[in-house]
């Protein structure tokens, strides 16, 4: 069986097309990065995970039954304030934030091979999060961020026996397309006042 990164479905494989972002490409491609996460096991990102997955939640239950007027994310979002509703819409607003700490993270533990992963999303939760939480949850989320593995661990687990380097070209991959999809999904919200990434 491959490994999980080789299997999952890839931001880098979500359409994207004038009407916006394929809403259930993206949904897929966010379940799957879920699922590299549960392959660390224990709580070290159950803060990220937690808040990912229910508004992952909270953007599919928007979508399921109006698939018509939510093929796109954007669409989703449109259809939702013309009925005067906003829950799906700060799903994905929380979603959308939740992705670019990810993905700012990882681009940092790509961009600087010595340093330890905690500094990574140190970085990414200081320019992504913190502005949005309080302090109490500051402080939490730091002591968390801290207890995350050590780089070595974290690829290799990732990889689950699969080539690490392999690993390291999708993951470029895919963080390149999230890059642009959260940059585009930010832009959106933010230009149509729907919120704030």
């Amino acid at each position: 069986m491959p490994p999980q990164f080789e299997s999952v479905k890839s931001f880098a494989n979500v359409p994207v097309t004038a009407d916006g972002v394929e809403t259930t490409s993206f949904l897929e491609a966010a379940d799957g990065l879920m699922n590299l996460f549960d392959l660390l096991g224990g709580p070290v990102f159950a803060f990220v995970q937690t808040d990912l997955r229910n508004n992952i939640t909270g953007v599919r239950a928007r979508y399921a039954g109006r698939e018509s007027v939510s093929a796109t994310l954007e669409n989703l979002v449109q259809a939702e304030a013309r009925e005067g509703e906003k829950q799906g819409t700060a799903c994905l607003v929380r979603l959308t934030r939740g992705l670019l700490f990810t993905c700012r993270a990882l681009q940092h533990a790509q961009e600087d091979r010595m340093a330890e992963l905690s500094v990574c999303f140190k970085r990414a939760y200081d320019i992504v999060l913190r502005h949005h939480h309080s302090f109490v949850i500051r402080s939490v989320v730091t002591v968390a961020i801290y207890a995350v593995p050590r780089r070595d661990i974290f690829f290799t687990r990732i990889a689950e026996g699969g080539s690490v380097e392999k690993l390291d070209i999708e993951l470029a991959k895919w963080l390149a397309a999230l890059d642009t999809l959260v940059i585009r999904l930010s832009a959106f919200l933010r230009d149509g006042n729907y919120g704030h990434v």
